[in-house]
């Protein structure tokens, strides 16, 4: 029972989402949280081999319809079962549409400087929902009740899924057949400069993923933060972050051989910023390493999301959902173990230990971004297909193969 306003529902909330006997609640939020990166870390393997083969647009429509499911089912939640069904599909179709909708604005923007701008703005997009959703849910919920946040989202994947169908309709099967066969996602992976851009991607995403779940309680002890404080921490950051992918787009529109320095760059800014966490006194002070640290991440994503379509481009076949769904990988590993690992850490070390360690891996990583210096050098390898289609046919089997490609 109870009614239906803000109130009422925040107050049934505890006693309906009730921990298990003797179970830790605490613990239960963490895995609840991290349910979503761990299915979607397992996942994307298999969505990254599937867009390769089926195209973009249908896994696109497919991740948004599965969104858009799970978010409806937590909006009529009632036990902790059903949440954790809801999050964890929140995690394949995650799995499917961030993976395709990435590798789809790879596939439409193939030069440089519109691929990177292009990019720099789904980061943007990326982060906006990132760090506006606790105010955004927060106010909803306070003043509509619990339903209303997941049924405003649950339309906007409605909406996000017509407007694809009406832009960008899955392609036909023939359509689909002529384009070329991706590089398996083991043979990627396997790719050392891919490897060192996924783990970049993985390292400077640690610090924004073990504080989301840890900042709150030491704001609370440390400071005596207030609520509307906590829900408002992360908000600030966006407007570094936005600078951040800006400032790296015109820059490699510029200097486009220094991608590298600009992701070493960004995780020296994010180690940095992660130092100075613990040391912040009030909520003014907190919100300028929290800056930082989206500063530095745009730095890091909006250079290096495009180094892995240029590599696939000049080492591999230009089909883009595999090393998408390896720089999805990298994220969720950051993810998975942010709201179980990160309470952890500061329950047996300290908060301060915590920033320290996660500040020393970015600045120690960063050099080794210095292994992508000559990347921009490489040019494209000649396969079969490139002879056939820059040399035209020279015998029976080239040309009935250019027909092929052809037809």
């Amino acid at each position: 029972g109870g009614n239906e306003s803000g109130g009422g529902n925040r107050s049934l909330l505890r006693p309906r989402y009730p921990p298990a006997a003797g179970g830790n609640e605490d613990v239960q939020i963490g895995v609840l949280f991290a349910s979503k990166a761990m299915l979607q870390l397992l996942v994307n393997p298999l969505s990254g081999t599937l867009i390769d083969r089926v195209g973009y647009e249908a896994p696109l429509l497919a991740g948004l319809a599965v969104m858009f499911l799970s978010t409806a089912t937590f909006a009529f939640a009632e036990n902790y079962a059903t949440l954790f069904a809801a999050r964890s599909l929140q995690g394949l179709g995650s799995a499917f549409a961030d993976t395709a909708g990435i590798a789809l604005i790879a596939d439409r923007y193939a030069e440089e400087p519109a691929r990177s701008r292009a990019l720099g703005t789904a980061l943007a997009c990326i982060s906006f929902g990132s760090l506006a959703a606790p105010p955004f849910g927060g106010v909803l919920y306070q003043f509509a009740g619990k339903r209303v946040p997941f049924l405003v989202l649950a339309c906007v994947c409605l909406l996000d899924g017509l407007l694809l169908l009406a832009l960008a309709p899955p392609c036909a099967a023939g359509a689909r057949a002529n384009m070329p066969v991706g590089t398996p996602i083991h043979r990627l992976m396997v790719d050392p400069y891919i490897a060192v851009v996924a783990g970049a991607l993985a390292t400077c995403n640690i610090p924004l993923a073990f504080l989301e779940p840890t900042i709150a309680n030491w704001m609370k002890e440390s400071m005596g933060a207030s609520e509307w404080e906590v829900g408002l921490t992360w908000l600030p950051a966006f407007f570094p972050h936005v600078l951040g992918v800006y400032v790296t787009v015109r820059l490699a529109a510029a200097y486009p051989h220094l991608q590298w320095f600009y992701g070493a760059l960004g995780m020296a800014v994010i180690g940095a910023s992660s130092c100075l966490v613990p040391a912040c006194r009030n909520f003014g002070q907190v919100i300028v390493p929290l800056c930082g640290i989206c500063f530095g991440i745009a730095l890091v994503d909006t250079a290096l999301l495009p180094t892995l379509a240029f590599l696939v481009d000049v080492r591999h076949v230009s089909v883009y959902g595999s090393v998408y769904a390896i720089a999805d990988i990298s994220y969720s590993v950051a993810y998975a173990l942010g709201p179980i690992v990160a309470g952890q850490i500061v329950h047996t070390m300290g908060f301060a230990q915590l920033n320290l360690g996660m500040g020393l891996a970015n600045v120690l990583y960063a050099p080794v971004l210095l292994f992508l210096r000559n990347v921009c050098q490489m040019k494209p390898s000649h396969s079969e297909r490139n002879i056939l289609l820059e040399e035209g046919p020279k015998g029976l089997y080239d040309t009935i193969k250019m027909e092929e490609r052809k037809g």
